[in-house]
């Protein structure tokens, strides 16, 4: 089993941070904020795999960034994979609302893709018919990344329905609940636990005057 450190949701200048405290033998990129903190820069995972760190990316913040930064960093999961092929894909398909640090960053919604991946598993064993399964997909796409929850999502799409007959369709959802970021996540994982990463290769990482500006911003030095 890897020795492995878990950090928060990386903002700007985790990478560096963390290159700086711990020397790592890998990266792996999950979660990300985006909002209350400036996300993650292209600028500073590109200068770890300049350092010879192999920088995974899965799940979330790191399938966006694994696509974007191809082939530098090494993308895991079919998140990724959705997000290489389909290149305008929405940012928020992946983003959730999560509590503090306090409570370990615990997520208080469900991912768009999660979602997604939730109403299609339920339809295909007969759970749901294919006309619901449409309506819950369109309800889920539709609503903001921090109303996206199960309940929700089911009300949403059945307005004329009952509490009672949302809960039951809430409680089938939730038997055949998808976990797709969380297994991307743990397919990174198992990357770095079968040792079987090769950094790429970037031997003309140039520094610029904007990642300079973002290391001040982030009280970091290289």
């Amino acid at each position: 089993m890897a020795d492995v450190i878990c950090l928060g949701p990386a903002v700007q200048g985790s990478i560096i941070a963390s290159v700086q405290r711990y020397d790592p033998a890998a990266i792996i990129i999950i979660d990300g904020a985006f909002q209350a903190e400036p996300a993650v820069r292209h600028k500073e995972i590109l200068w770890a795999v300049s350092q010879a760190i192999p920088v995974i990316g899965a799940g979330s913040m790191g399938a966006l960034r694994a696509a974007e930064l191809y082939p530098y960093m090494h993308g895991v999961g079919l998140i990724y994979r959705w997000y290489r092929r389909f290149a305008f894909l929405p940012d928020d398909a992946v983003a959730v609302l999560y509590g503090p640090k306090v409570v370990n960053f615990s997520p208080l919604t469900h991912a768009l893709v999660d979602l997604r991946m939730t109403v299609r598993a339920a339809w295909r064993r007969n759970l749901i018919s294919a006309d619901l399964s449409g309506k819950l997909e369109n309800a889920a796409r539709n609503l903001n990344f921090r109303e996206r929850t199960l309940s929700r999502m089911v009300r949403e799409a059945t307005p004329e329905a009952g509490d009672h007959d949302i809960e039951v369709c809430r409680q089938i959802l939730a038997g055949a609940f998808v976990q797709q970021k969380k297994r991307d996540a743990l397919s990174a994982l198992q990357l770095i636990r079968e040792n079987a990463l090769v950094p790429a290769e970037l031997t003309n990482f140039k520094m610029t005057i904007a990642f300079l500006q973002d290391l001040e911003d982030a009280g970091l030095a290289i």
